[in-house]
């Protein structure tokens, strides 16, 4: 069986567990007494419990390791009952350098000059710095009508004109405080900047991006149900998702639909009905922004027929998995970035320089990769060896020019002359 990753969250931190997600379960077939061996060779006893979806006992493993939120546990079945464990950790960023502040210019005195029941004259007095005589301020020309009662605004008076000679004052630097509370909503919250797409105000809005990043073919085969359809011949299935409780009566509702579910809030729990809640669906839309998921991906989860946010932290687990691939991916190659071209690097100089970032099976799969099409930028020798073909960034050039080649050829399905589908392939005649 193929090793699996799982990212150690911190409740599983807390427990000393992990959870035996979907992807998790073909992996830990039964409950019972399990040893883990780590990549010191030290063997830790743990207990799987596929009732609860757990894995227990792992709390010393975690902190003979080292790891934290987010790093990667690869495990590895040996035999019935036994696994190989190595962790990656991610690599933490060195702190910025402190920054830079301008020292605090002394903020200005109001000085009361002379006072009557109805004229109050005041001057701004602007202290100097220690080791320097201090000067009389000029009288300010500030001078307003005002009760006696009255006191003195004490921000919006404005600065005396100055003298002959006299310097202008420092400008004052805006306020934290100022500064946050800027421009704020009607509403007082303060407005926050997202980068990504915005998300539909609908379910119907947010069925079809769901669609569009998954690969679902969404329609509405009747008043109230939204159908997802999976077109893949042998292994296509379709949804039927019931956007209110009164569509679950309709006639059509479930007719030539292998899964369904109804739309609810988080905290609703319909009896009888598998359901899919607003926040589940939003999350799942994030998510499948960050990475790719597929029906395929997505089908043993309508299956269970309870889509809530524990599903879809299920599914940010898996989304996490792929993010990790991605990173190692480009830790090696920036590693490979210090090499000279066409010289010789060692996969066990390589480890030694990704220290933990990347484990022996990962580097050894990734360079593997590296010297196929279309990469073609390692050439494989003997001893564990391989010659770097050029330089990397002359590599990742090509690449992108050979993509963006193949991108411009590419035609959309309606500008194909020929298209033929049928069990869910494609196929293009030119």
């Amino acid at each position: 069986m193929n090793p699996v990753r799982y990212i150690i969250t911190r409740p599983c931190l807390q427990e000393g567990s992990l959870r035996l997600v979907k992807y998790l379960q073909p992996t830990f077939p039964d409950s019972g007494p399990a040893q883990f061996v780590d990549d010191r060779g030290t063997e830790h006893t743990v207990q799987i419990d596929r009732a609860q979806g757990r894995v227990w006992g792992l709390g010393k493993l975690f902190h003979d390791l080292n790891l934290g939120v987010n790093d990667v546990l690869t495990i590895t079945p040996l035999a019935p009952g036994r696994f190989q464990v190595e962790a990656t950790v991610k690599p933490h960023a060195a702190p910025p350098p402190p920054a830079r502040t301008a020292p605090k210019a002394p903020e200005p005195r109001r000085v009361v000059v002379s006072a009557t029941p109805h004229v109050r004259e005041v001057r701004l007095e602007h202290p100097r710095p220690e080791g320097q005589e201090t000067t009389s301020a000029q009288p300010g020309a500030t001078v307003r009508p005002t009760s006696a009662a009255e006191s003195p605004a004490p921000a919006a008076t404005a600065p005396a004109p100055l003298g002959p000679g006299q310097a202008a004052a420092p400008l004052q630097p805006v306020p934290a405080e100022t500064a946050a509370q800027a421009p704020r909503s009607r509403t007082g919250a303060r407005p926050e900047v997202n980068l990504s797409r915005p998300a539909p105000s609908s379910v119907e809005g947010q069925l079809a991006e769901f669609a569009r990043l998954t690969g679902y073919r969404l329609d509405f085969p009747a008043p109230g149900i939204a159908r997802l359809r999976a077109d893949l011949g042998a292994h296509g299935y379709t949804v039927h998702v019931a956007l209110d409780e009164a569509a679950t009566r309709s006639p059509a509702w479930g007719q030539g639909a292998e899964h369904t579910a109804l739309v609810t809030g988080e905290g609703e729990r319909p009896q009888g009905l598998p359901r899919l809640t607003r926040e589940a669906l939003g999350a799942l839309i994030e998510h499948a922004r960050l990475a790719p998921l597929s029906p395929i991906d997505l089908r043993g989860y309508w299956k269970a027929g309870n889509l809530d946010l524990e599903t879809a932290a299920s599914v940010s687990e898996l989304v996490g998995a792929h993010l990790a691939q991605r990173g190692a991916f480009s830790f090696v190659l920036l590693t490979l970035a210090g090499c000279p071209a066409h010289s010789v690097v060692s996969s066990a100089r390589l480890a030694e320089k990704l220290g933990s970032g990347v484990n022996t099976a990962e580097l050894s799969s990734i360079l593997d990769t590296l010297t196929r099409a279309p990469f073609l930028a390692l050439t494989p020798l003997p001893g564990g060896q391989f010659l770097l073909r050029a330089d990397v960034r002359d590599l990742l050039t090509e690449l992108a020019e050979y993509a963006e080649g193949v991108r411009r050829r590419v035609r959309t399905p309606d500008a194909a002359p020929e298209t033929a589908r049928g069990n869910g392939s494609l196929a293009i005649t030119a």
